[in-house]
């Protein structure tokens, strides 16, 4: 066993490796990506036909990765897109990317991770590492993959190693690409950490280690929490600056000149995307199972999840110091991505308060560049409008929910009859059209 271990070190250290990439969405496409640009024989997995009829046809479905650059990788040969999971009997690596989203509201749901890892089992080659990136709570790689893997009969550190690394992407971070992000790595035992600290430094110069897999899971769910704590701090301040007549924004901006003992952190409608909404409840379910309950947590996740509908009432008082009920009004909402800049529609606010509108019959459209059509249930079926002078006087209040890059901001503020201002987007401008957040 020991020479198979040198033997798998030294093919990793001269890029003389396979790797496999199951679940090619906005952690796992960039990934498979980094690695191909490195000669390394990259093979991607996926089970949703659409996403492998855009790589075979070389576009992109995801905003961090251009058809260009998605073009330029295929040209290198490295990279080979499928839904047949058999090529796993022939990959030394194997990344599992899948999402893990919420069963209900405080209830993980990991069966994308099991039906993954029974599929790897079926075709996993002898001696081969499977490292799981997909955010979980502490234990799963150890107490529900590691089972999976060992049927029939195989053992770990002999017939394969297990490891853990949580993905650390940031989608539209320009400044901190997946190369950039330093990679935390646990595994199962020694031999399982080192083997994958070794196939990450292929493609990122700080890597990690730490002792276990469980301490790998927490480290991902605490950055998360942090986050998800802060922003709903910050969300209750700006309620409580609105009631007392004072600008969060410039409180904030002067706070932030601290040098030390301060990071900033912005109100908005809401929290969205894969990792903020949904980590943090994977760390609330699972400490409840060990008799102890997250009061920081959940009061975060509700005060975050109150944002949208106070999204809608300071509309509703704007509105009615015009003298007009918000149910006889229309509604324009800017932005339905829940981040700027992003194609993403993930748990994104402004979804939350487009349907609290149709909830409550109140006239409603929206416009974003990047999302020509909107259709999620029977409340919200939509297409966007066309924004200049003559559809921007046709409604009583716009509402900016996510600021976009490259939208005229300008020809809103001239032609707009109110707006409400979510993201700062008319940071430093006076005038009494505005209202912000």
């Amino acid at each position: 066993m020991a020479s198979q271990f040198a033997d798998f070190k030294k093919r990793i250290e001269k890029k003389k490796f396979t790797i496999a990439v199951v679940g090619l969405g906005y952690v796992g496409l960039p990934l498979a990506i980094e690695f191909a640009r490195k000669g390394i024989e990259v093979r991607g997995i996926d089970v949703d036909a659409h996403r492998i009829n855009r790589l075979k046809k070389k576009e992109s479905y995801i905003t961090d990765i251009s058809d260009k650059e998605l073009r330029e990788v295929l040209a290198l040969g490295n990279l080979h897109c499928g839904s047949d999971f058999s090529v796993l009997k022939t990959s030394d690596v194997t990344i599992i990317c899948v999402p893990t989203p919420l069963k209900r509201k405080y209830h993980p749901n990991i069966s994308y991770i099991r039906q993954a890892v029974k599929a790897i089992s079926r075709n996993l080659k002898k001696g081969g590492l499977v490292i799981l990136e997909s955010t979980t709570y502490p234990g799963t790689t150890e107490d529900v993959i590691l089972p999976l893997l060992r049927e029939h009969g195989r053992k770990h550190n002999q017939d394969f190693y297990l490891a853990f690394s949580p993905e650390r992407i940031d989608p539209g971070n320009k400044h901190y690409p997946v190369n950039k992000i330093p990679k935390v790595v646990g595994g199962l035992t020694k031999e399982a950490t080192d083997l994958t600290v070794l196939v990450y430094k292929n493609i990122i110069d700080t890597v990690v280690p730490v002792s276990s897999t469980r301490v790998a899971e927490f480290v991902k769910l605490l950055e998360n929490t942090f986050r998800l704590i802060n922003i709903g701090m910050v969300d209750e301040i700006a309620q409580m600056a609105h009631k007392m007549g004072v600008d969060i924004w410039e409180v904030i901006r002067a706070a932030s000149t601290k040098p030390f003992g301060f990071m900033t952190f912005y109100p908005g409608p809401g929290v969205g995307g894969h990792c903020i909404p949904k980590d943090p409840l994977y760390l609330y379910w699972k400490a409840r199972h060990h008799g102890f309950k997250s009061r920081f947590i959940k009061l975060a996740s509700d005060v975050i999840n109150f944002m949208p509908g106070y999204v809608v009432s300071r509309m509703e008082e704007m509105l009615k110091k015009e003298g007009k009920k918000i149910e006889k009004c229309h509604i324009l909402v800017m932005g339905v991505t829940y981040k700027k800049d992003v194609l993403d529609l993930r748990k994104s606010p402004s979804l939350d308060v487009l349907e609290i509108l149709e909830k409550r019959k109140i006239a409603v459209s929206y416009y974003d560049p990047l999302v020509p059509y909107l259709k999620m249930n029977h409340l919200i079926n939509l297409q966007a409008v066309k924004l200049d002078k003559k559809t921007l006087e046709k409604f009583d209040c716009v509402c900016i929910l996510a600021d976009h890059t490259g939208v005229d901001y300008k020809l809103i503020l001239k032609h707009a009859h109110l707006i409400f201002d979510t993201r700062n987007v008319y940071k430093g401008i006076t005038n009494k059209k505005i209202e912000k957040l």
